[in-house]
């Protein structure tokens, strides 16, 4: 006996080779629009849904398949006799098979020409309510809305294994892409920051190795729309990117874009390890490299010019996870890719003005969401308040140390010159430690005369600057707001420190 399928497709990969398979099924094609003209024009025998309603398509096709023809057919329970007899009484053929991707809406809304009302156009009616109706019926009605699904199912008919685990697993991927579809719609409506539903969706990228751990599964998910800022899509050599790869190279990438003279990022564990910055991109990495020595083995590399030749063979001599440019000569490429396994990674840093506004952060049974913090805290907004003023130099160390420690775990204190982090303190339960640790890894070093300290949060005590002051530490920045400001002050004023505040606290938990 034949059987009906509809097919209405806005992507037609594959669209008429999957039809002719399913004629030699005996299947019935019905269809719409582009499609049924796709399918006319190679050939393949199709009725026109207008036949089967019975009724035109009306409002520029806004109306075609809205119809109890077409949905008492999907609908229909196979088991139900009298569904069945409801059926053929009103003279309804059933639909075996729904085969619709949608109108392209999110490519549309990624142009960024796009007008509101242009993309009001591309939200499809018809489309989801004949999936959603299908997909509900899955016991009766296969479910096709990837293309890449076309081929099992033919399969799947051919070997009669279409059952209900197959119809299932089918329907289930319906509701995931009508539910990410909707979601994309309603984001790009929202005028709210934070609406009373928040609906997020994401794309699987990539099957991970495993995650934090070995014994820990994990996959890789990108926004629907990801962030123009993204190290996404541009791996042009080496192995996949790991788990822990990702969110280095993540935190790398949004430190670097950060900084407008050529700058290179070393990251470890989310953290900073060495940041130089200098008049050429070798330079900043012999600042970066000085930085420390020992931490950068196996590090995340960020840098926001193109690498050549002479940087890549300094980067060459030692063992590197990923390197992150806009580009790469050729030579360097090929130096770089000498090791089979570093990551080499292409970042759009054009975009770098146009980071993602929001962050979310995953906890037990729910979501944390907040802006991102972009604040950038400017010179002339310093508010020094020692007696000691800060040099020219030191403010635009202070100011360097203030880009460096607004992306280091907290408690945060970072000891720098004004081209390179000289020691970064992070993560301890009281900020002395984390200064402590930040001044005692700068000060071996021969460049820790020219030292200041930059912390991301007030201090509580006056302890820090009396530490920084018997290291000496000259020059000292932080936001302010303890109710023992004063006894800071008092601090570096007895050692003749100079201290600004800038209002602005830079808390990473």
């Amino acid at each position: 006996m034949s059987r009906r399928a509809l097919l209405s497709v806005s992507d037609k990969s594959n669209l008429v080779d999957f039809a002719k398979q399913l004629k030699d099924l005996d299947f019935e094609i019905v269809s719409t629009g582009g499609t049924k003209k796709a399918l006319e024009d190679a050939g393949v025998e199709v009725t026109g849904v207008e036949e089967v309603t019975g009724f035109p398509e009306m409002l520029d096709g806004r109306v075609k398949t809205l119809h109890p023809k077409i949905h008492a057919g999907i609908l229909a329970k196979r088991d139900d006799p009298d569904h069945m007899k409801q059926l053929k009484d009103a003279g309804i053929t059933p639909i075996d098979l729904v085969a619709v991707n949608l109108y392209p809406f999110k490519q549309t809304i990624e142009k960024p020409e796009t007008t509101q009302a242009e993309a009001i156009e591309q939200i499809d009616i018809g489309g989801p309510s004949m999936l959603r109706a299908a997909a509900k019926n899955f016991a009766g009605v296969l479910t096709v809305v990837d293309p890449a699904d076309y081929q099992p199912v033919i399969n799947a008919l051919k070997d009669h294994s279409d059952d209900a685990d197959f119809r299932k697993h089918l329907a289930a991927k319906v509701f995931r892409h009508t539910a990410a579809y909707d979601a994309l719609i309603s984001n790009y409506l929202t005028d709210e920051e934070f609406p009373e539903k928040l609906t997020l969706t994401y794309e699987k990228q990539q099957s991970l190795r495993y995650g934090e751990n070995s014994h820990q599964k994990a996959a890789f998910y990108r926004k629907a729309l990801p962030s123009k800022l993204s190290i996404i899509p541009n791996q042009l050599h080496g192995k996949e990117l790991s788990y822990n790869n990702i969110k280095d190279a993540n935190a790398a990438l949004n430190m670097v874009a950060e900084f407008d003279q050529p700058t290179v990022i070393a990251m470890k564990h989310m953290n900073p390890c060495g940041v130089g910055v200098a008049d050429t991109i070798e330079k900043a990495w012999d600042e970066a490299y000085e930085s420390d020595p020992m931490s950068i083995f196996g590090g995340i590399i960020a840098v926001n010019r193109e690498i050549d030749a002479a940087t890549a063979e300094k980067m060459h001599k030692i063992f590197l996870e990923i390197v992150i440019a806009p580009s790469y000569t050729d030579e360097a490429f090929e130096i770089l890719a000498k090791k089979k396994n570093i990551r080499l990674l292409k970042a759009d840093l054009s975009h770098r003005d146009e980071p993602d506004r929001f962050e979310e952060i995953t906890v037990s049974g729910g979501m944390l969401i907040q802006e991102s913090d972009h604040e950038i805290d400017q010179i002339p907004d310093f508010k020094v308040v020692t007696k000691v003023q800060p040099t020219e130099q030191q403010l635009k160390a202070l100011q360097f140390g203030q880009h460096v420690v607004k992306h280091v775990k907290s408690n945060a204190v970072v000891v720098t010159t004004d081209t390179k982090t000289l020691g970064v303190g992070m993560g301890q339960p009281n900020r002395i430690d984390s200064a402590k640790i930040a001044i005692q890894k700068a000060m071996p070093k021969d460049s820790y005369e020219n030292a200041i300290m930059a912390s991301d949060a007030f201090f509580p005590m006056d302890d820090c600057v009396e530490y920084a002051a018997k290291h000496d530490i000259k020059a000292i920045i932080q936001p302010g707001g303890s109710i023992k400001d004063k006894d800071s002050i008092a601090m570096a004023d007895k050692f003749g420190i100079a201290m600004v505040m800038t209002g602005v606290r830079h808390f990473r938990h």
